[in-house]
């Protein structure tokens, strides 16, 4: 007990000290707090990173497997451009025309190393032995009706086309541009190839008003998750007018809003030069730390200011005196809250999103400059600015109707602490129970909303043409050339027809396909030889004849290997949620093992899969750092109240709000993403700061005043209540401003964040004074704490 005695003299004495010393050099304290602020910003660059890449690591399994099918094959990064004409017939003069015309553009996309439509589809057809490769429809402004039907009749009974680059009503088709993006500097990259395409688009849609151009694909994709991240860093703005706003309402003091303003600013300066140095590419889910670092910076400096304004009104204090008994109390509480936040934060990087990563990193260390600042700056620029009798006295207007108000709220919890504690563990236990039944789901189409052109021209493909999602097999024979083997091709047509026959699936593209349409031709058109060629020899022939016709761009490179030895299976599938698209890639992992040789197993890969997966990999991750953060943050409360109990006691009301917040969530939308899974960590950080606030007030009441637990719980609420109900509303504001965010990995996790933050409120105002009333003894302090102060 003499070792907490020390402990709490020493804490108290460094803080008096800080206290004095900053208020001794403020114009010292407040130059050096701007030279620091101008050295970091000087440092400070924000260079932007969309490739979706980033969203796993480079051990991540599923990335490696699917970089090694690309590189086997080409790379798959597209832009699918879809045309839907107006009459609601691709199959016109006009309408082949300008597909012709906008296949033959897109030849000139940065980067595109091959385009895929109806007008250059490579049609088969055989002349008594000779094989005829041509463009199903070329110079299309010359063809007539007659022919222009045959080009119907061929397009929407040809299995490469229906589902993928034609619908089966012949309404609706598409322009596939593959690109091979170097991979040096996605940031000029991407944006160079959707500059192209887009101009491309703009000039199309003027020649051709009959038409409307929905875009998807990986590129397309790539610059969502950039766009989406410039839109999210221009919420700062809002948040930061909201802070002005709140701060000033709730303080009634120009003084305090201008101190608060320039601490969060300092501190998002600062974290920029951190970005800068670290040499950081800010993606969707990084690029919110303006925000994060705004909202949460103003915690430390609400505390700070509310406690001087109150000793100023209610004790009677002048400024100076106010500042240091201000800091006395608050310093430690501040000092606490800010590290359990950095914790919270640091524990991203146990985690498989390398974005989430850099979130984590950054804001702890904005963090840590907002601890900084604002016990330094704050108080040197309250100590310099003037600070007139009859400010304080506005400021104290509205003092008894707050502490009327708080004080009933705590005399409610006095009277009735046991039936508050048993009905708090009900509606706590029920949620808990309801917070089980969330499932993971990481659709990155649904990483976006509706309102995101993306996303909107991806919905309305998947309805009307072919699937976005895929799940893609390299298939192996095991030697070179063995593609061309019958019994190969056989498994490999089996495993096609196996597809087709699961409701999951849209279309495939598989070799086999493109044997039987080689060996029909080579035999006349002849139906009955639309299969399999009968020897090896025979398959190897008519293939090499197949690629010498085959024009440059348009060759197989896509779905076969250089030796011949592996073929490429491409699966496109309904939008399907996680656990489904897992579920359909094992099934034909199972399908391959079960039924073909050794040589021929394969595992499927697609940036869908990886996304699915990524969900589950990060909870997995992530659940080791939020054991950590669980652990030190416990240990960091039971070391800064000096009480063992109550440290575990303050688990309750800390873990507690994210249970209810799942809970709730389960009830709401019962699904989460990656973006949810950092929430425990992240959470539990920031709401200590209501715990070791409140728990600290009651603490130093029981300690110093003698107070028993029921005039404690009162003391906590009428000296913290105003300053935690006010961190809590700008808290709030910032999360609700994020949970605005168009991209669902910051909304969803910001929404959820809403909802844990008001039920950590709730609870530190019910449960937690409840408890600490029914586990405190009935008794006083033996001693009273003189509080030191008036020391300058």
């Amino acid at each position: 007990m003499n070792a907490f005695k020390k402990i709490r003299n020493s804490a108290n004495m460094f803080a008096i000290k800080w206290g004095r010393f900053v208020i001794k050099h403020k114009w010292y304290v407040l130059i050096t707090s701007i030279a620091l602020t101008i050295a970091m910003g000087l440092q400070g660059t924000m260079k932007f990173d969309g490739d979706y890449h980033v969203f796993f690591s480079e051990s991540n399994p599923e990335l490696e497997a699917f970089d090694a099918l690309q590189d086997k094959y080409t790379k798959d990064d597209n832009v699918l451009l879809v045309l839907s004409p107006k009459n609601k017939n691709v199959f016109t003069r006009e309408n082949l025309m300008a597909i012709e015309a906008l296949t033959n553009n897109a030849w000139n996309t940065p980067y595109s190393s091959r385009v895929d439509a109806i007008t250059n589809f490579q049609h088969t057809r055989a002349e008594s032995d000779d094989l005829y490769v041509d463009d199903l429809s070329y110079d299309s402004q010359s063809k007539s009706k007659l022919e222009i039907q045959a080009i119907r009749d061929i397009a929407l009974k040809e299995p490469m086309l229906v589902n993928r680059i034609i619908n089966e009503s012949g309404s609706v088709t598409a322009v596939n541009i593959t690109v091979r993006l170097p991979g040096k500097d996605s940031a000029k990259e991407v944006p160079e190839v959707m500059s192209f395409v887009r101009k491309m688009v703009d000039e199309f849609q003027e020649a051709y008003p009959q038409f409307d151009i929905h875009t998807s694909g990986m590129v397309p994709l790539n610059t969502a998750f950039f766009e989406a991240s410039l839109k999210d860093m221009g919420l700062t703005g809002i948040m930061l007018l909201i802070v002005i706003i709140t701060t000033f309402l709730l303080t009634r003091s120009l003084q305090s809003t201008f101190a608060t303003l320039l601490v969060v600013l300092f501190s998002i300066i600062s974290t920029l030069g951190f970005v800068g140095i670290m040499g950081i590419k800010l993606t969707p889910p990084s690029s919110v730390f303006p925000t994060m670092i705004l909202t949460l910076a103003v915690a430390d400096s609400i505390h700070i200011l509310m406690t001087m304004l109150q000793k100023i009104k209610k004790d009677g204090l002048d400024k100076y005196d106010a500042l240091i008994e201000s800091l006395r109390l608050n310093f430690m509480p501040v000092f606490i809250t800010s590290l359990t936040t950095v914790i919270g934060f640091l524990t991203m990087n146990f985690g498989d999103v390398p974005p989430f990563w850099d979130l984590g990193n950054i804001v702890a260390f904005g963090m840590t400059m907002a601890f900084l600042f604002s016990t330094t700056t704050l108080p040197a620029l309250m100590a310099i600015l003037p600070f007139k009798k009859r400010m304080v006295e506005v400021t104290g207007k509205n003092g008894g109707r707050d502490l009327d108000w708080y004080t009933g709220l705590s005399r409610l919890v006095i009277g009735r602490p046991i039936m508050i504690t048993f009905i708090s563990f009900g509606l706590i236990g029920s949620l808990t129970y309801l917070s089980t039944k969330n499932s993971f789901n990481d659709e990155f189409i649904n990483y976006f909303d509706k309102s995101v052109e993306f996303r909107s021209d991806t919905d309305y493909i998947s309805e009307n043409l072919t699937g976005v999602y895929n799940v893609e097999y390299s298939v192996g024979s095991g030697e070179s050339g063995g593609i061309n083997s019958p019994e190969y091709l056989q498994k490999l047509n089996e495993f096609e027809n196996w597809l087709y026959r699961q409701p999951e699936v849209i279309h495939v593209n598989a070799f086999s396909e493109v044997a039987r349409r080689i060996n029909r031709s080579m035999h006349g058109d002849d139906e009955d030889y639309y299969k399999i060629p009968e020897s090896r020899e025979e398959a190897a022939q008519y293939l090499l004849l197949y690629e010498l016709s085959l024009p440059f761009g348009l060759d197989l490179n896509n779905q076969i290997n250089v030796d011949k030895s592996e073929s490429r299976v491409t699966v496109t599938v309904k939008n399907l949620d996680s656990p489904d698209m897992i579920a359909f890639a094992k099934r034909g992992e199972d399908w391959l093992k079960q039924n073909t040789p050794n040589a021929m197993h394969a595992i499927g890969v697609s940036p869908m899969l990886m996304f699915s997966k990524l969900g589950f990999r990060q909870a997995e991750s992530m659940f080791k750092g939020n054991i950590v953060a669980l652990l030190l943050i416990s240990l960091v409360l039971m070391l800064a109240l000096r009480n063992f109990k109550l440290g575990v006691l303050s688990l309750i009301p800390n873990v507690a709000p994210v249970l209810v917040g799942f809970g709730i969530w389960a009830l709401y939308k019962s699904q989460i993403n990656t973006g949810m899974v950092i929430v425990f960590g992240m959470t539990l950080g920031i709401i200590v700061d209501d715990t070791v606030h409140f728990m600290s007030k009651f603490l130093r009441a029981r300690r110093e005043y003698g107070y028993g637990p029921q005039r404690a719980v009162e003391y906590a609420f009428q000296t913290v209540g105003k300053a935690l109900v006010t961190t809590t509303v700008v808290l709030l504001s910032g999360f609700a401003v994020l949970s605005t965010s168009s991209f669902a990995l910051n909304s969803y996790m910001a929404s959820i964040t809403l909802v844990i933050i008001i039920a950590a409120l709730i609870i530190d105002f019910l449960l937690l004074p409840a408890l600490l009333i029914i586990v405190s003894p009935v008794k006083k302090a033996k001693k009273k704490y003189t509080a030191l102060l008036y020391y300058r």
